[in-house]
C-alpha cells in the first residue's frame, strides 16, 4: 500500500496545530521576560533569595518557549530519504529537553537556598515589592493554564511541560508571599528554608516529566481509544468479519501509522481485495489521520459447513483457557488435514509461552492427525 492520497485536511490540521504552538510559546517567552525582569529587580532591592530564584526560573521558561518553538519547527519538516517517516519525534526531545531545565532549575534553587540557611541574610520588604509579586502569582496562574489547556488540546507535551512549570512556579511566588508576611508580623526569616523546600517541589517534577517523555520515546502500547476507533471503521466494511493485530506507530504528536490484519471470505478474488483494500486506507487515512502502510489478509472459509463447526469448536478450546484473549485467522484445509491460526494471550499472565503451549496441546487432542499452524500473537492495544 504506497499510493497513499495526500489528505488536505491532515496538512492544513498540522499547520494549524504548529501555528497554534508557535504563538502559544511566544506568549509564553513575552510573559516570562516581563515577570523575570520584575521580580529581578525587586529581588536585589529586597534582598530576597526566594524572589530573585523566581526571577531565575522565569527566564528558564522562556528558554523552555523557545526550545519548544524550535523543537515544533523541526518536527513540522517533511519527510526526506533520510527520514521516511517525518521528524514529529523530535517533539519528545524537546520536551526531554525542557524536563532537564526544570530539573537543572530545582537544583541550582535548592543549592543556593541551603546556601541561605547557613549564611542567612535578612530582607528587606516593601509594599510595592510586594503587589508586583502578588500580581505574578496572578500572570502565571493564568499562563499556566492557558498553555497546559493549548498543549492538551494539540497534543504537545513541551507545552504541556511548559505549563507545569508555569503552575508551579505560581506556588513559588505565593510562597514568597507567604514568607514575607511571617516576617513582617513575626520577624522569622522563612525563605532560605521555603525555597529549599519548593525546589524539592521542582525537582520530583522535572523527574516525572522526563520519565513519561522517556517512556514516549521508547515507545509505548496502542492509542487504546484510537485503536478502537479504527478498529471500528474497519470491521464497518461489509465484508471484513474481524480485524486483528493492529499495530500503530507514533512518529511524533498526531503522527500515525499503523498495520492491521482483515478476515475476509475465501471466495474474493484479487480484484475485489485490491480494491478493498485501497478503500480502508483511504477510510482510515480521512477520519483517523492514521497512514495504514500494510494491511495483512486471513481468509476465512465460507463454503464448508463442517469447516465452520470446527472453526468455533476451536475457538472454544483455546479460549477457555485463563489468559487467551482472542483466537483468530482460522483456516482449514480438509484434505491436507492442515488448520492455521493465531492465538492471542494477554501480557497479564506469568508465563505466555506455556498457556500457548497448552491451549495449542488441547486443539491436538481435540483433531488429532491435523497439522497445526499455530502463531502466539499480540494484542497491542490491550487494556
Amino acid at each position: 500500500m504506497n499510493n497513499i492520497p495526500e489528505s488536505h485536511d491532515v496538512r492544513t490540521t498540522e499547520d494549524s496545530r504548529e501555528k497554534t504552538i508557535v504563538r502559544t510559546s511566544i506568549i509564553g517567552i513575552v510573559a516570562n521576560v516581563f515577570l523575570a525582569v520584575f521580580k529581578a529587580v525587586i529581588g536585589l532591592a529586597t534582598r530576597s533569595i526566594a524572589i530573585t530564584l523566581d526571577a531565575v526560573n522565569n527566564i528558564s521558561d522562556a528558554g523552555s518557549s523557545l526550545i519548544t518553538i524550535v523543537g515544533t519547527k523541526l518536527a513540522g519538516r517533511e519527510p526526506d530519504k533520510k527520514h521516511p517517516f517525518g521528524y514529529g519525534r523530535i517533539e519528545y526531545l524537546s520536551a526531554m529537553i525542557i524536563s532537564v531545565i526544570v530539573l537543572y532549575a530545582g537544583f541550582t534553587s535548592f543549592v543556593e537556598s541551603v546556601r541561605k540557611i547557613i549564611n542567612p541574610e535578612t530582607p528587606e520588604y516593601s509594599t510595592v515589592s510586594l503587589i508586583i509579586v502578588a500580581v505574578a502569582v496572578i500572570v502565571k496562574i493564568v499562563l499556566g493554564s492557558y498553555v497546559k489547556g493549548v498543549g492538551e488540546r494539540v497534543h504537545s507535551d513541551s507545552l504541556v511541560n511548559s505549563g507545569k512549570d508555569a503552575m508551579l512556579d505560581s506556588v513559588i511566588s505565593a510562597s514568597t508571599l507567604v514568607a514575607a508576611g511571617v516576617f513582617l508580623i513575626f520577624s522569622i526569616s522563612l525563605e532560605a528554608w521555603l525555597g529549599a523546600i519548593i525546589s524539592v517541589v521542582i525537582i520530583r517534577s522535572g523527574v516525572e516529566m522526563l520519565r513519561d517523555t522517556i517512556s514516549q520515546i521508547l515507545g509505548e502500547r496502542n492509542d487504546v481509544e484510537l485503536a478502537r476507533e479504527i478498529h471500528e471503521t474497519v470491521v464497518s466494511f461489509p465484508d471484513v468479519s474481524g480485524a486483528y493485530d493492529l499495530v500503530l506507530n507514533n512518529y511524533g504528536p498526531g503522527n500515525w501509522n499503523g498495520s492491521i490484519h482483515i478476515e475476509v471470505p475465501d471466495t474474493y478474488s484479487a480484484n475485489e481485495l485490491d480494491q478493498l483494500l485501497r478503500d480502508i486506507t483511504v477510510k482510515v487515512l480521512t477520519k483517523h489521520h492514521v497512514i495504514m502502510t500494510a494491511i495483512g489478509v486471513y481468509s476465512m472459509n465460507t463454503q464448508d459447513g463442517e469447516i465452520i463447526a470446527a472453526r468455533e469448536k476451536v475457538r472454544e478450546i483455546v479460549c477457555a483457557h485463563e489468559h487467551v484473549k482472542q483466537m483468530h485467522g482460522f483456516y482449514l484445509l480438509k484434505e491436507q488435514k492442515k488448520m492455521r491460526f493465531d492465538i492471542v494471550v494477554s501480557f497479564e499472565a506469568k508465563d505466555r509461552r506455556k498457556v500457548y503451549g497448552e491451549a495449542l496441546e488441547d486443539v491436538r487432542k481435540a483433531f488429532p492427525g491435523y497439522q497445526l499452524e499455530a502463531a502466539l500473537d499480540t494484542d497491542f492495544s490491550e487494556e
